[in-house]
């Protein structure tokens, strides 16, 4: 009887062992199987995570070559604009100035000898507000006065040709080679003001004209050398007459800028930019307007030197 019990008490145990190792082993299984699957729900979720973040990139890279194509573009419109401001004289263009006072349209170029100045300013905004570009022919001892005024010529569209550094007759008209001189000292001049460093204007106008006076011989000579460097020159075929006579009054000076347009189809009207001009600015908007009724287009020397 008690080895029955001994028997009996050991085949519960096995059996109970039995039955804990089946629950452990279904344990270890379902832990495995949840062990499982939270490695495949992390896998999942890190190929998905990984996937935006790809997308992500691959859209912050699209953007990035949006935005550095975007900024090509506008440093090529911007190189373009800068490029359009600099004069580049083509054999078209010498033929342009060479025929400058033949068109068969009515043109008018406003034209302005010996500035910057004190009145340069208010020149500037009248052509702003009658949204007119206009050439000024500027002294080289001027622009170094007044730097910022020519730099505002620049930036809103005139052009800006060369009229010598000293405007002393006796100092540019020594020789050929001093008036050359004389604009290549006016040039440097106006590369310092508007921070241009390759500017070149390639238009002069001698101080008082080509044509006649005590140096006619001399002037002659350096137009052939000025020619030779790339360097053409331009007159007038009308005036308002303001370095005519001292205190010259508004009615004056439309009065002698009727005159000398007259019937005219290309105009190249001259004008004095100088403190003691302040009757020229007085009488600019006049001029504009009359020179409006009577059907001229306004252009500068942009449309010429090409």
């Amino acid at each position: 009887m008690k080895y029955n019990n001994i028997y009996k008490i050991d085949t519960e145990n096995k059996r109970t062992k039995s039955e804990k190792n089946k629950i452990l082993i279904i344990l270890i299984s379902i832990l495995t199987i949840i062990l499982l699957l939270i490695i495949l729900i992390y896998s999942i979720d890190t190929i998905k995570r990984y996937d935006v973040y790809k997308d992500y990139e691959a859209q912050l890279i699209s953007l990035n070559e949006e935005e550095q194509k975007k900024q090509e573009q506008i440093a090529i419109e911007q190189e373009n604009l800068r490029q359009a401001k600099i004069p580049k004289l083509t054999e078209e263009g010498i033929q342009n100035v060479e025929k400058i006072y033949n068109s068969e349209t009515k043109r008018v170029f406003l034209t302005f000898d010996d500035g910057p100045s004190t009145v340069t300013t208010t020149i500037l905004d009248i052509l702003k507000q009658q949204n007119i570009k206009a050439t000024f022919f500027v002294l080289g001892s001027r622009v170094e006065a007044m730097p910022e005024v020519v730099a505002r010529m620049y930036e809103e569209g005139h052009y800006i040709a060369n009229h010598g550094y000293s405007h002393v007759y006796e100092t540019i008209y020594a020789s050929p080679q001093s008036v050359l001189d004389e604009f290549n000292k006016c040039n440097d001049a106006v590369k310092t003001a508007i921070n241009v460093p390759e500017y070149n204007s390639h238009l002069f106008r001698f101080p008082g004209g080509l044509v006649g006076g005590k140096y006619a011989e001399i002037k002659a000579q350096a137009k052939s050398l000025l020619n030779q460097n790339n360097i053409v020159n331009v007159d007038w075929n009308a005036l308002i007459g303001d370095s005519e006579k001292n205190n010259a009054t508004v009615e004056f000076l439309l009065q002698r800028m009727k005159e000398t347009v007259g019937t005219k189809n290309s105009v190249v009207i001259l004008m004095h930019d100088a403190q003691a001009k302040k009757t020229t600015v007085d009488a600019l908007p006049q001029v504009i307007q009359y020179l409006r009724e009577q059907g001229y287009e306004f252009k500068n020397f942009y449309d010429i030197i090409k």
